[in-house]
């Protein structure tokens, strides 16, 4: 068995009885012990991250629908798209909006709590389910495979040597809670994973904590040393979990028959009965739509429709019960799937694995607004055509653990391992602790054009000119795949408009796309190479 697959699937795990109807408590970790015990505090702040997972690969392109490229969108998708009538308008914009079912996240977006960041993905792309999510969940290149988690090492930054010593007078709550879904790689640490793990109790079995014979002499008594550690932690976490729900005997509505809402419930609950975790990660699965994604000559409903209803129904209910539970001020949410689709729709009304999507961050003191282009669709699309990434999507991690968990800059790399740019997604008073360098308005520079190229159509070369506000300046060819094939610009610049050339000979004839990234600012913008 791989060792990512023991960490995964095959570690055993200690389960409780049940806290909230029939799901229990369990805590889940590796075999490698630490004898020392260090007693320390995460940041001084009580700021939480809830990381809401959408299994399967949401299409970006019906859920944020591009109204300044909607001729496009519609002749490349005709069995799916969203009449542009039925599309929910957002404040402020006219390039933009959202599916008929996100009402919604139509709400939160136009009061001031929903960002909607276009183009998400990642520079080498990849189709396969498990590779993307491990990809997204580590905060990997596509070509590296790593052994730990984002969240992980940001909680083993925060919480060294964890489990040993844990839970202690100072630490006495869980370091993170997954509710739902098997274990999460993001939650992986150094060691071990870094949580407890919330599930149905009937998935696994159960072991009692308070071991004292002596360890047999087998080559596993390590291991075993170690479960039986974790059955003892979960113990202990479970009774102030009770005590965390106990705390609370009223919250406000949520919806019926929703399976996500019903996780963050759970999690809103735990916040305000003053559990004093870090990362709370929910999920929903079933966003693989390669077939039936709407109905028949209805395509604002069917599969796709309910999955955004759920979705969205439930990041409403669960801000406004942060609101009504006055702990608003303290949350803040994302949504991720591992990839997009395809611009083009199949032959079975659905739409295929593809590359970069938009996500959400929700809450009181996000950046409320759309940060990002729409996608620019060329006017002849082929079955294999994709979604260019426009934000790397560890530019998100990064922002969200510097402006929100109020990690210093400087200790960043050793959380996502290099430098990554900065996004506006944090009012500027979100974290006291922070060096908020001023939310440059980047929402609105969306409308201006700090790319392009001249010839366009070109054969062999052309001429890309680029405008940068200064600082770090990146300028990148990708294909139709999402992938980078080139990187001509890659450098701290002084601000002004600069050119620099692209030689063709080696490529073949299509449409490729333009990137650039100048600090918290990415434009993405097509440009067409044509047989001699």
């Amino acid at each position: 068995m791989r060792r990512r697959d023991f960490l995964r699937n095959g570690v055993p795990m200690a389960v409780l009885p049940a806290l909230f109807g029939s799901i229990g408590v369990k805590a889940f970790g590796k075999t490698s012990m630490i004898d020392s015990l260090l007693k320390v505090t995460g940041t001084d702040n009580d700021h939480v991250l809830v990381l809401v997972q959408l299994f399967g690969g949401n299409d970006g392109l019906n859920t944020v629908i591009p109204l300044d490229m909607f001729s496009r969108y519609n002749n490349a998708r005709p069995n799916i798209a969203i009449p542009e009538a039925s599309v929910l308008r957002l404040d402020g914009t006219l390039k933009t909006g959202l599916h008929p079912s996100l009402t919604g996240l139509r709400d939160l977006y136009n009061n001031g709590k929903l960002a909607i960041l276009q183009s998400v993905g990642m520079p080498d792309p990849t189709y396969s389910h498990f590779r993307a999510s491990d990809i997204w969940e580590s905060g990997s290149d596509s070509t590296q495979t790593l052994n730990t988690g984002w969240a992980g090492r940001y909680l083993n930054y925060e919480y060294p040597n964890y489990p040993v010593g844990y839970p202690n007078t100072t630490v006495t709550d869980p370091l993170a809670v997954q509710i739902g879904a098997a274990n999460s790689f993001a939650l992986q640490g150094p060691a071990m994973p870094m949580g407890i793990n919330i599930e149905d109790p009937s998935n696994v079995y159960n072991l009692t904590n308070g071991f004292t014979d002596v360890l047999p002499a087998v080559h596993a008594g390590t291991e075993l040393n170690f479960i039986r550690t974790i059955a003892q932690q979960t113990q202990t976490y479970s009774q102030v979990i009770s005590a965390a729900s106990n705390a609370v005997t009223q919250q406000s509505v949520y919806p019926a028959d929703n399976y996500l809402a019903e996780q963050l419930k759970i999690v809103a609950r735990l916040i305000k009965g003053g559990l004093k975790t870090r990362v709370y990660m929910v999920s929903y699965d079933g966003f693989d739509t390669h077939s039936s994604q709407v109905e028949a000559g209805a395509s604002t409903t069917g599969k796709h429709a309910v999955l955004l209803k759920t979705v969205g129904d439930a990041i409403k209910a669960f801000q406004t019960d942060l609101q009504y539970l006055g702990i608003e001020d303290k949350v803040m949410g994302m949504t991720f799937s591992e990839f997009g689709r395809r611009i083009k729709s199949n032959d079975s009304s659905g739409t295929d694995h593809g590359a970069a999507a938009p996500l959400f961050v929700f809450g009181k003191k996000v950046q409320g607004g759309i940060l990002g282009d729409s996608p620019d669709i060329p006017a002849s699309v082929t079955d294999e055509d994709n979604v260019p990434m426009q934000i790397d999507f560890r530019s998100v991690y990064s922002s969200l653990l510097q402006d929100w968990m109020c990690v210093p800059p400087q200790d960043l790399n050793g959380m996502l391992l290099r430098n990554y740019q900065a996004l506006p997604l944090m009012q500027q008073n979100a974290c006291r602790q922070c060096t908020v360098n001023g939310n440059r308005p980047v929402y609105q520079q969306s409308g201006i054009s700090l790319i392009s190229n001249s010839p366009n159509p070109f054969v062999s070369s052309t001429t890309i000119t680029y405008t940068t506000q200064g600082m770090h300046t990146m300028v990148q060819v990708m294909n139709t795949s999402g992938k980078v094939i080139k990187v001509l610009v890659d450098k701290v610049m002084k601000q002004g408009t600069y050119t620099v050339s692209f030689d063709s000979t080696n490529y073949p004839p299509g449409t490729y796309y333009l990137r650039l990234q100048n600090m918290e600012l990415s434009q993405v913008k097509a440009m067409m190479i044509v047989a001699p």
